[in-house]
């Protein structure tokens, strides 16, 4: 046999295997869904999951476009409206009516209606302003959409005729459409929260290591001002770094820079009391971790642990390859903490830690807390801190971090 011959067969064997794999999909698929029910429910439950992308970023006319036409279908209605809270009309899909009259125009006032009110109004061929006997859109059902207890926005569905199923149908769809409403308030509130913890974190790096970050610099001045120079422009990378305003998301080689930069400042107030080891896989630099995830807590082992030790420190930051993760740990041999401080320090009781410590300032807390909130928050609760310490025994903080995550997104450069 030839080559070309074999080949012939070979692609007529791929067809043949193509079109029996098509045919099974088709009838496994008939087979899943043979009776009418089986398969008016699969067709309702996929409509509802393409407007429910839409809706999870909120009402606003682009997104209440995109679902319109998908609850529309859900319904089977000839024509279907989305109002906002104030009853600005922000999207209409299906035909306008007859020549002449165009319906979305009713939307407004009966999105009022309901939004004063707070319930389901049917209205009629007058309040629609429709003398055409036979239009498919004499009658409308508008239903309020609630959120939080207040209404939000308003969906309205016009036909020919109304009935109380129809109004029934018109309500549980609008009950779901508020439910997704809900869920993207929860989302803006969760998006806010982890900005705030940014926030908190930006906050706590400004007044203590700012401050003895100029006075280093101050200290070089006469003495060795080309010294001074460069660590001015380390700090101004540093800032610009931990001050951005870009993503809530970096590389692990990006934040390593960062903290490259923060311990050069740091090693010149400390002379050479400060030791520092880095060991980092670089098969893990290109991970995708959350912004300012690791810089916290090497400060919070330099402030904490080895600032209060007497004599030399030793700081040790690994990377490491753990196959779909990430491992990194941030390890002194300062100080250390005990369990109980740990424990009151991942519960966020400052007042207590304030306390113990014997001064506010230096009291460890937000740093801990806030990244293992964070990274909870974002991979889940097996992602938190795991943290290795005791009085005197200095500290090692693990981190994981999966190397691929669907809400880890690397937003570009950093920039202010």
């Amino acid at each position: 046999m030839s080559a070309a011959t074999a080949a012939l067969l070979l692609g007529a064997v791929v067809v043949l295997c193509a079109a029996a794999a098509l045919i099974g999909v088709y009838v496994a698929r008939n087979r899943q869904y043979g009776t009418p029910q089986e398969r008016a429910a699969y067709e309702t439950l996929h409509t509802a999951s393409l407007a429910a992308p839409p809706l999870r970023a909120g009402l606003t006319a682009d997104s209440a476009s995109r679902a319109a036409p998908h609850l529309r279908d859900l319904l089977g209605a000839p024509a279907l409206a989305l109002a906002d809270g104030t009853g600005e009309l922000l999207a209409w899909d299906g035909p306008e009516g007859k020549p002449g009259h165009d319906h979305s125009e009713a939307v407004p006032g009966a999105a009022a209606q309901v939004t004063e009110s707070g319930r389901t109004q049917v209205i009629g061929p007058r309040e629609v302003a429709c003398a055409w006997p036979d239009c498919p859109l004499r009658h409308a059902v508008a239903v309020p959409l609630a959120v939080a207890g207040r209404v939000d926005g308003v969906l309205a569905v016009f036909t020919s005729q109304t009935s109380a199923g129809l109004v029934r149908a018109v309500s549980e769809v609008a009950r779901w459409v508020s439910a997704q409403l809900e869920l993207a308030e929860l989302d803006s509130s969760r998006a806010a929260a982890s900005e705030a913890e940014l926030r908190a974190l930006r906050a706590q790096i400004s007044p203590h290591f700012i401050y003895n970050s100029l006075s280093t610099v101050a200290s070089f001045v006469r003495t060795d001002p080309e010294r001074a120079r460069e660590l001015i422009v380390e700090f101004a990378e540093f800032t610009r770094y931990s001050f951005r305003r870009h993503g809530d998301f970096t590389s692990l080689s990006e934040e390593l820079r960062c903290i490259d930069r923060y311990l050069l400042l740091e090693r010149a107030r400390f002379g050479g009391r400060l030791e520092v080891s880095l060991r980092v896989a670089p098969e893990v630099l290109s991970v995708v971790v959350p912004f300012l995830c690791l810089q916290p807590l090497v400060e919070n082992a330099v402030r904490h642990g080895l600032e209060k030790k007497p004599g030399p420190g030793r700081l040790t930051i690994t990377a490491a390859d753990g196959g779909s993760e990430a491992l990194i740990s941030v390890e002194d041999d300062g100080a250390g903490m005990a369990a109980e401080t740990l424990a009151r320090t991942l519960a966020g009781d400052l007042a207590e830690l304030a306390e113990l410590a014997g001064d506010a300032p230096r009291a460890p807390g937000i740093g801990l807390r806030n990244v293992d909130e964070r990274l909870r928050q974002v991979y889940g609760d097996a992602y938190g801190l795991v943290i290795e310490t005791a009085p005197g025994a200095g500290t090692k903080v693990h981190v994981r971090v999966p190397k691929f995550h669907p809400d880890a997104v690397q937003s570009g450069p950093a920039g202010m």
